[in-house]
């Protein structure tokens, strides 16, 4: 036997024995991960019978994560990692990340979350078939809430002062332009908006925000709540003149 055919040989047996693991993998796991003093829950679910076609999604409440895309997929045996793909990370940092082993039995996946250099151990065990959450895709505005509007929170004893743009693009979506100022000014890049008969969401899942807020047309305010990852405040922001 030469050692170019039993060189292929063990290529394909691992080829083989990444695609199983990927195949067992697929599915809904729902657990917790355990960080200092906190459990927070967890849900992730992924798809596909392959590495390069595995797909996925996640769900960490208490950090506003909610069916946000999984990307960069690595198999090898019984182990996987992944990273979530648009929240909880930042350029300086990295994204993110879940790496993560399969139990003897194929129902556990268990192993450590890491964002920003902090570690954690979660664990999850499969309870059905993968409910993958689709790419969400921004919303037209309506008239009323197009424009410039400003607004103040507290955190930490130290005041914040929000300024949010909104428009509609040609494409049928809108966009904004956000910005915090407190110590320092942030201007961290917002990904989605929707608008439901005046109730507004928009996230900017680089720095975890999320905002949901209902227009009060007559008060020319939007009054709702402000998050960032954990923490919630009230924030009203009030139409620029």
């Amino acid at each position: 036997m030469s050692i170019l055919f039993r060189l292929t040989t063990v290529a394909l047996l691992l080829a083989s024995s990444a695609f199983a693991a990927a195949k067992e993998m697929s599915g809904r796991w729902e657990g917790s991960i355990q960080i200092p003093g906190r459990e927070l829950p967890l849900i992730i679910d992924l798809k596909g019978s392959g590495e390069k076609e595995l797909t996925g999604s996640v769900i960490i409440q208490g950090l506003g994560v909610k069916g946000v895309p999984l990307a960069d997929f690595a198999v090898k045996a019984n182990e996987i990692s992944f990273v979530i793909k648009d929240a909880l990370g930042n350029e300086s940092v990295g994204p993110a990340k879940f790496q993560g082993s399969l139990s003897e039995g194929g129902d556990v996946l268990s192993g450590n979350f890491v964002q920003a250099g902090n570690s954690a151990p979660f664990s999850v065990r499969k309870t059905g078939t993968p409910q993958v959450d689709p790419p969400r895709r921004s919303t037209a505005i309506g008239k009323d809430l197009v424009g410039e509007w400003k607004g103040d929170y507290e955190m930490d004893g130290y005041p914040r002062h929000v300024t949010l743009t909104l428009a509609n693009s040609g494409s049928g979506s809108a966009n904004a332009q956000f910005a915090v100022v407190g110590k320092r000014t942030n201007k961290p890049p917002v990904e989605f908006i929707s608008d439901e008969n005046g109730f507004l969401t928009f996230e900017a899942p680089t720095f975890g925000i999320t905002y949901e807020g209902r227009l009060r047309k007559e008060a020319g305010e939007i009054k709702g709540t402000f998050k960032i990852g954990p923490f919630e405040r009230p924030l009203v922001l009030k139409r620029t003149p």
